[in-house]
């Protein structure tokens, strides 16, 4: 829950330690920290979670902060239809590295910032890096994003459940290849330790 003063919101992340999270603090995005209470609350509302991760010294980071994060109409679409998470990736390279993979197989490239979309349950169905405010570019705007993934959870959830299982049985079978030494075993993803580890 976010509250506002009289000129800017304060969310969780104010009581965070990392300076990444610390700059998101005063969003009107509703973001939570990782951990187990965003995932109860999207278990609990039955809703997407987005998965927003990055960094302090990264360009692109605080673009779309500035676009779309400080963004009181687009934060009012996030907090409607999703459970937010910002992660700070030097401080959770372990969650960067997963949702990487994932960003990377389904796309074709990664980076930073890195914006995920899952289930309640942590599977992943939709990933990208930066997304303007508007579409440019080839690409969508963010809200546009965020209007088609809502509709898609609710209207094609079945779909979705099946796109991320075949997704991460396919990162599961490359980890395993990678693990007989095909591979750098260095890229290994553990997307299927998720619901244990992370």
């Amino acid at each position: 829950m976010f509250m506002e003063s009289s000129t800017k919101f304060t969310n969780r992340l104010i009581d965070e330690t990392s300076p990444y999270l610390l700059q998101h603090a005063h969003n009107p995005v509703d973001w939570y920290p990782w951990g187990d209470e965003a995932f109860e609350r999207a278990k609990a509302e039955d809703k997407p979670v987005l998965v927003s991760i990055g960094y302090s010294a990264c360009h692109w980071c605080h673009v779309m902060e500035h676009e779309s994060f400080e963004d009181e109409a687009t934060a009012v679409i996030m907090n409607e239809h999703f459970i937010n998470i910002k992660v700070d990736m030097e401080e959770r390279p372990d969650v960067d590295q997963i949702y990487m993979n994932f960003v990377q197989l389904t796309t074709g490239r990664g980076g930073w910032p890195m914006n995920v979309f899952m289930t309640p349950d942590k599977k992943p169905f939709f990933g990208g890096t930066y997304f303007p405010p508007s579409s440019r570019y080839g690409m969508p705007s963010w809200q546009q994003v965020l209007a088609s993934l809502s509709v898609a959870f609710r209207e094609k959830r079945d779909d979705l459940e099946t796109s991320a299982n075949h997704i991460i049985g396919e990162m599961r079978r490359l980890s395993l290849v990678e693990a007989r030494g095909f591979v750098d075993g260095s890229a290994r993803c553990g997307i299927w330790e998720l619901h244990e580890n992370v």
